[in-house]
């Protein structure tokens, strides 16, 4: 039977072909521009680390002082953590895992006289990242909570830039010069690129490039390397370095399994705030110390511009319109075939199968549209992708995405069908025929 209905609706469909066009036109017009906004917002908001984010967390307390006025245009300076409070929560270990880190940009230079100086970006971090974000290394191993501790000079290199420097040859145990000193690489990581960059400061591109080496933070501070990021400092007695308990600068994540070693944790941040606020360091109340998931980190960041966000409602309010003119086409599409539907009522034919049959018609529409919408929507985000915004580049639509501009298309057109479809399942056929 459905087979039959979809031979009426392809015989409906080619009978009146300037509707048809019309219709598969606007449902296309409507898919295509809602999807790429959607396709941009999905990419930008999604989970960085399917099957590992819901074990992360992101500790929040605010060392900044009650009367601190936080401009309205710059990074939130809680958003980080202070060398005091980071190692204070390192050295607690009250998490599965934790890690504080910092990001930065360092010279290198080559051995190789065949290659100059170059920058490249990396992160200063403690032994933990490695296991808890789920790094694979290809070569070598991660340093150990004695290296952190020792400030050693030792390095993991990306497998991006252990070939640039070393191609083909082992490089355990070489030296790297880094910002004028010497590191001796200990592993190689396997191509790693969360996106977003959940774990960076807020001030950095989140959708840049990739880290391409890793150090240890107590070495990077040892040596004063340079960082990225933001480095907020308050209050007229800080000496504004590193260390300083009035600077804010580090990122800090920790590992927790299970809503017991969370609550737990929450507890040690309260009861952590409530003790420097006792030894006159904090002004804010312990209440205000927070445990973020990674999720609910990201959307704390907003990552998604309102500029974004704005162009999404603006393209779903365009596929609104598209589909109140496709209702007006179908009624008057499905009301001329009255005398049609009325024959096939009294031939026996229920209302339901009038019903099914247009639904199907409609559905038929609307997968023609959604082909016509998926090609505009590649074509939306083609021109997404060279767009200066640091997210343009990952601005694809996955297998997912895909789907759903099938599904959504499919859906907006029976949604739209369904008042006409009511309609002509609702014509008194005795009526119609003796008008007839």
């Amino acid at each position: 039977m459905l087979n039959y209905y979809f031979d009426l609706a392809l015989r409906s469909l080619r009978h009146s072909k300037v509707l048809t066009v019309l219709m598969v036109l606007a449902i296309g017009l409507g898919v295509g521009a809602s999807m790429t906004m959607l396709t941009v917002v999905h990419v930008m908001s999604g989970d960085p680390l399917p099957g590992r984010s819901a074990q992360l967390y992101r500790p929040h307390i605010d060392p900044l002082p009650i009367d601190f006025k936080q401009s309205t245009d710059g990074p939130d300076p809680s958003n980080n953590l202070t060398w005091p409070d980071a190692m204070a929560l390192l050295h607690a270990k009250r998490a599965e895992k934790q890690a504080a880190m910092a990001g930065g940009e360092l010279l290198v230079r080559p051995d190789q006289s065949s290659i100059g100086p170059f920058y490249v970006s990396g992160r200063y971090c403690t032994s933990d990242l490695f296991s808890m974000f789920g790094l694979t290394l290809l070569q070598g191993q991660a340093w150990s909570p004695a290296d952190d501790d020792a400030r050693s000079r030792v390095v993991i290199l990306s497998e991006t830039l252990n070939r640039m420097l070393f191609g083909t040859e082992p490089s355990i145990g070489q030296t790297v010069n880094l910002a004028g000193h010497d590191f001796r690489v200990v592993g190689v990581t396997a191509h790693w690129n969360p996106r977003p960059m959940f774990y960076v400061d807020s001030d950095a591109k989140i959708y840049g490039d990739t880290d391409l080496f890793f150090l240890p933070l107590t070495t990077a501070v040892d040596l004063n390397l340079t960082i990225n990021g933001n480095f907020a400092n308050w209050g007229s007695d800080a000496s504004h370095t590193k260390t300083d308990a009035n600077t804010s600068w580090l990122q800090f994540w920790v590992q927790l399994n299970g809503d017991k070693q969370t609550t737990a944790y929450k507890e040690f941040l309260n009861d952590y705030s409530a003790q420097q606020r006792a030894l006159g360091r904090f002004t804010r109340p312990p209440s205000n110390a927070k445990l973020y998931s990674m999720m609910e980190w990201l959307a704390h960041m907003h990552l998604v511009p309102s500029e974004v966000r704005l162009q999404l409602l603006l393209a779903f309010g365009f596929l609104i319109v598209c589909i109140t003119n496709i209702i007006a086409l179908l009624l008057a599409k499905f009301l001329r075939r009255s005398g049609e539907m009325s024959i096939r009522r009294a031939l026996g034919a229920k209302r339901r199968d009038i019903f099914l049959q247009l639904g199907i018609e409609s559905a038929v529409i609307g997968l023609a549209g959604g082909m016509l919408g998926l090609g505009i929507a590649q074509i939306g985000l083609w021109g997404v992708r060279h767009r200066p915004d640091d997210y343009a580049k990952l601005a694809q639509m996955d297998t997912s995405m895909l789907l759903y501009t099938l599904g959504l298309a499919v859906l907006a057109s029976m949604l739209a069908g369904l008042l006409p479809a009511w309609r002509a399942c609702n014509i008194q056929p005795a009526l119609q025929l003796k008008i007839q």
